[in-house]
């Protein structure tokens, strides 16, 4: 059993790149002027001096300088050292620990000691690595190749960005939304291996695109759905100056927003989608004809011009296919509440699709692909956090943002809500 041990010691040692360099700042000043600049090229053995210094300073603070005479308000003595080790550029370094002990008994633990062990900005750079396609395996070539790093294994990186994303994975989870003025809000589903993940895009009154959160579903129904939106409103969404729902048309989702939300909300469904549903009933010989009809049906600016143009679309369906006429009146009305707010010419653009939400999911993909297997729900909910996280702050204002207030009136005027929300009591 020991001769076993002793080879796991041995080969642990040897994955180290090299004996570990630390310079005292007495000889980094009689060094010449080429040994500087490869130390600050390096930076590494600048880090550990500095830290060197870091913690000598504070034994000093706590048992004197070496090799004096110790004062008696002094609450500790010098106690040798212990190896150890620090974190610096996202990587573990060995480390000669110094320890005090203090006069009445016992070891005064080093403050400074507990930064440098922490993980802090060092876990989301691995965690960036990793979710931007280094695999817990090819880590350790992958990353900057320092003398005398430990820590790279790929069980040690994969714990870490477990770690990492699991904290990411909490932080959405439990957003205060009550401070964002969500105007609108994207809803569609993700395929992670079989399972969907719905995820919750809300756009504000200024234009920015905000994660609301999201739910894990074997398929969009209505009974995981409504819980869902009605957590969002427990954690301060609030749709008292009413909400626009833009969903693909599945019943589910248009189930839920109706369960959750009631009369205090909207629903403009995908004319994509719907587009698409009813070219699929067709020859493939007639489908890009009648994509390009009913596309011009859609762009006509008004309410009534629209709804006119797809009306005659439906009758001349019923003799070609019933099926696709079927498919067409199914939900036509909730295709056209841009067109009936008034607001379909300025902001069309961004809300009478869900490409707005799409995009994002075709960024979590480049992200969530290089995984192979899905192997439990807690994984593809780490993943799904950090890669929507990573995201957000990229995301660019919704097109035609400047005229998001009148959309607000527009909803609250189709809503019957007043325009004076009454304060809270105190």
């Amino acid at each position: 059993m020991s001769s076993i041990a002793e080879i796991k010691r041995r080969s642990k040692k040897a994955k180290r790149l090299g004996p570990v360099r630390v310079i005292r700042a007495e000889q980094y000043s009689d060094f010449d002027v080429n040994s500087k600049v490869e130390c600050i090229q390096a930076l590494i053995p600048l880090g550990l001096m500095r830290i060197h210094e870091l913690l000598e300073d504070e034994v000093c603070t706590l048992a004197g300088a070496r090799y004096t005479r110790k004062a008696a308000r002094l609450p500790g003595r010098r106690h040798g050292s212990n190896p150890g080790s620090v974190r610096l550029a996202g990587q573990r370094h060995p480390f000669k620990i110094p320890r005090v002990q203090h006069v009445a008994g016992g070891e005064i633990p080093l403050e400074s000691l507990a930064h440098l062990h922490g993980t802090g900005k060092l876990d989301e750079i691995l965690l960036k690595r990793v979710l931007y396609g280094i695999s817990c395996r090819n880590y350790e070539a992958a990353a900057a190749a320092v003398p005398g790093a430990i820590g790279l294994s790929s069980s040690t990186v994969s714990r870490r960005f477990t770690h990492a994303s699991a904290k990411q994975l909490k932080g959405l989870q439990e957003r205060d939304l009550s401070e964002l003025d969500i105007l609108a809000i994207f809803l569609d589903g993700k395929t992670f291996a079989d399972m969907t993940m719905v995820v919750a895009v809300g756009i504000t009154l200024t234009g920015e695109k905000q994660v609301l959160g999201f739910v894990e579903t074997g398929t969009e129904n209505e009974q995981v759905l409504t819980p869902f939106l009605q957590e969002l409103e427990e954690r301060g969404l609030t749709s008292s100056q009413g909400l626009l729902f833009i969903i693909d048309g599945g019943k589910g989702l248009r189930a839920a927003v109706r369960q959750a939300f009631g009369t205090s909300a909207l629903v403009q469904r995908c004319q994509w989608h719907k587009r698409e549903n009813v070219v699929r009933h067709l020859p493939k010989g007639d489908q890009a004809t009648w994509r390009r009809r009913l596309q011009r049906a859609y762009q006509r600016p008004t309410y009534a011009e629209a709804r006119a143009a797809l009306t005659r679309l439906q009758t001349e369906l019923e003799d070609r296919n019933q099926s696709a006429a079927r498919s067409l009146a199914e939900g036509l009305e909730e295709t056209l509440t841009l067109h009936r707010l008034g607001v379909f010419a300025l902001l069309g653009l961004s809300f009478k699709t869900t490409n707005c939400l799409e995009s994002i999911n075709a960024l979590v993909e480049e992200r969530c692909a290089k995984v192979d297997r899905w192997t439990n729900s807690n994984q593809r909910q780490r993943w799904l956090a950090t890669a929507l996280l990573d995201i957000e702050p990229r995301l660019r204002k919704v097109k035609g943002y400047r005229h998001l207030p009148k959309l607000r009136e527009a909803l609250r005027r189709d809503l019957n809500i007043d325009k004076t929300v009454p304060k809270k009591v105190a």
